[in-house]
């Protein structure tokens, strides 16, 4: 399995680039993983990288995308962040993923039972997390049930994969706001900006 070429991104489409996504993911889950040799791929990427999608995710260690999507090196870039929300960086990166790297999707991939998530659900302080926390706040808040101020909080397993799931839509929603470069590429159709929930116990991916 080759690396990825400037011809073979610029063959992709955000839609093509969603369907290797999704393929992959199946591919992990029924251990049909293809067969790469790393190294040269190391060897064919050292003078330039092709990679035809960015992947948001958590720093999660049980969610690295390139082993869930079943991708090798040079075909995605990978920003990880716990709670994979998006700032001013990330944004920048992501700008320079799509605008000058030239990837057709970006992918917004939260998880089940994730600690960022929790940490929100709690209101969690400590540290410079308490800022990090902040960030994913707006989610809880978001998530109107349960009411019940006793099931609003992390021992409540369900209560934190909505919110989980509200915070990849919120992050998507800051994307796009956020970005003028990103928000004309979507509108140009020249990139797709989409969500995904990863399942930490099937090791499936669902896409929204």
């Amino acid at each position: 399995m080759k690396a990825k070429t400037k011809a073979t991104q610029d063959q992709m489409t955000p839609v093509s680039a969603l369907k290797e996504l999704v393929e992959g993911n199946k591919r992990f889950v029924e251990k049909k993983q293809l067969n790469r040799d790393l190294m040269q791929q190391v060897a064919e990427t050292s003078t330039g990288q092709y990679p035809f999608a960015t992947v948001l995710s958590c720093i999660d260690s049980r969610v690295s995308s390139e082993l869930i999507f079943d991708q090798g090196i040079g075909d995605i870039f990978s920003v990880r962040i716990a709670g994979n929300f998006v700032n001013e960086d990330i944004l920048g990166s992501m700008e320079f993923a799509c605008k000058l790297a030239g990837t057709k999707l970006i992918l917004v991939l939260g998880h089940t039972a994730c600690g960022a998530v929790k940490g929100a659900c709690d209101h969690a302080r400590l540290g410079n997390l308490t800022a990090l926390i902040n960030k994913i706040e707006p989610a809880v808040a978001a998530v109107k049930e349960p009411a019940e101020e006793s099931m609003r909080n992390s021992s409540n397993p369900t209560f934190v994969n909505d919110v989980a799931a509200m915070n990849v839509k919120m992050t998507i929603e800051a994307i796009r706001a956020q970005s003028q470069v990103l928000r004309e590429m979507e509108d140009a159709g020249t990139i797709h900006i989409v969500g995904g929930m990863y399942d930490i116990s099937t090791g499936t991916v669902t896409f929204n």
